[in-house]
């Protein structure tokens, strides 16, 4: 039995027999591919991500046999302008760039050998998505004004998708069904529905409410209340209508994460404690300590006990991953092809190294955070104490859930914050010097076109004369 990979589409090249793309959707694209060629810069961030989130994640163009997501073209319409602005990234390539390149390239390999020849196309599919859509998120968030509004951007999205999932939890229609690309009748467990809009599981949208909690309440205090509390109350109503232990315990690490700042002084304090806490269950318990997740069920009817043996069956064959990974996890127990853990879909989907990678990713994104807070003004100590905790949530997150719709997009723009976030201030100045640099040979190119095309029309006018 062969698995899917949890960050590709999983029904790429088998999925629909046919284009589904609504006319208004078309409408939408065509316009938001118009704005983010023809704005500035910083300006197309707002339609990239009001479009990718807000559509479908069924919306797609089949084209000689190939499915072409809308989010795929849009990122790809939105790299045009990282190429076209000479792949400038703020700060440079640093060890996060590194590690996410080495990640997703040896995922994308492990993938085609482990799967040969099937799935060769979602593995490429997946790696031109993964590596346009980090490059693109790398080049429109390149500092703290850039952060703020993408965080606005996602408070507004937040808002629409949290009242349309109230809508959807109460009668049990999901106001995007009508479009196409989402059920239009949600899932219902033990007869409550679980509210999922525009993404592929209930789980993933309640995920993506959760880990912008954090962000919102940085948003509060950076002069933008309004906004603020409109992403607050979405981001909680996300959570709420899903019915979901996943996204309640990813809200929990962002809500838990906040209450922390004032031991901000004492963390490394937290951290053993921390340590010392798991090593003492690890004494204690009958069964191994990951099984403490089997004991969450906040919703009634969670799959925690699954998960903790999920992780337990994945170390217990880590001579059949570790390589190069492995596609037989489907005949290791009940359900083990349903790789509902991030850390488990990294192992058994690229092996050693890519869990290794995705493991080194998240490290480096907190080893910035807590370099730079260090040194950096209190307002800016403060959103960085933020970021870590959206990265706190999505940790949390990851334990109930591997990313692979709409939210795979929402990791690459939190993984570009913290890279903008973590800029030391002269190599800032430095980038904003060549960016005001490369404007202005713009601005000068722009002109002479002009100037050229008005002596020609002049031309033409005195002839015509």
């Amino acid at each position: 039995m062969q698995i899917h990979s949890e960050f590709n589409e999983p029904d790429l090249g088998h999925g629909s027999t046919g284009t589904i793309l609504h006319p208004i959707i078309l409408v939408a694209l065509v316009v938001a591919i118009v704005l983010m060629l023809w704005r500035p810069r910083k300006y197309v961030i707002v339609p990239l991500l009001l479009c990718i989130f807000l559509i479908p994640r069924g919306q797609v163009v089949v084209l000689a046999g190939l499915h072409l997501y809308i989010r795929l073209i849009l990122v790809l319409g939105g790299f045009i302008r990282v190429v076209t602005g000479g792949f400038r990234f703020a700060g440079g390539l640093n060890n996060t760039d590194k590690f996410f390149m080495v990640w997703v390239t040896f995922r994308v390999f492990a993938g085609i050998v482990t799967n040969w020849p099937n799935g060769t196309m979602e593995q490429l599919y997946f790696l031109v998505q993964a590596v346009c859509a980090y490059a693109l998120m790398r080049y429109l968030i390149t500092d703290e004004e850039d952060i703020a509004r993408a965080a606005k951007a996602f408070a507004v999205i937040a808002a629409i998708l949290g009242g349309c999932m109230l809508y959807e939890y109460s009668y049990l229609i999901n106001p995007f069904g009508a479009l196409g690309g989402a059920p239009v009748v949600p899932e219902i467990r033990n007869g409550v529905g679980r509210a999922q809009a525009t993404f592929g599981h209930s789980i993933l949208a309640g995920c993506f409410g959760a880990t912008l909690l954090p962000l919102f309440v940085w948003l509060w205090t950076a002069k933008s209340k309004f906004l603020a509390s409109i992403g607050i109350a979405g981001s909680t109503l996300m959570v709420l209508t899903t019915t979901s232990s996943t996204p309640l315990l990813a809200f929990a690490g962002s809500v838990l994460g906040l209450m922390f700042w004032p031991f901000r002084r004492s963390l490394r304090l937290v951290r053993w404690a921390i340590v010392t806490a798991i090593v003492l269950l690890a004494i204690v318990m009958n069964a191994p300590v990951w099984f403490l997740i089997s004991h969450i069920d906040a919703v009634g009817g969670s799959g925690g006990y699954d998960r903790a043996v999920l992780i337990d069956v994945c170390i217990r064959h880590f001579t059949d991953w570790w390589l190069i990974g492995t596609n037989q996890n489907g005949g290791w127990g009940y359900d083990m092809w349903d790789l509902s853990n991030q850390f488990v879909a990294e192992a058994e989907a690229g092996g050693l190294i890519t869990f290794i990678c995705f493991i080194a990713i998240i490290a480096c994104s907190f080893r910035r955070i807590g370099k730079m807070k260090k040194s950096a003004e209190p307002h800016r100590q403060w959103l960085l104490w933020c970021l870590g905790c959206v990265m706190l949530a999505n940790i949390f997150a990851f334990f109930g859930v591997a990313y692979w719709d709409q939210t795979q997009i929402w990791w690459f723009a939190f993984l570009a914050m913290i890279s903008a976030a973590t800029i030391p201030a002269q190599d800032l100045s430095l980038a904003n010097a060549a960016s005001t640099s490369a404007t202005s040979k713009f601005a000068h190119y722009h002109e002479s076109a002009n100037a050229w095309r008005w002596s020609k029309v002049s031309t033409y006018n005195k002839s015509a004369d």
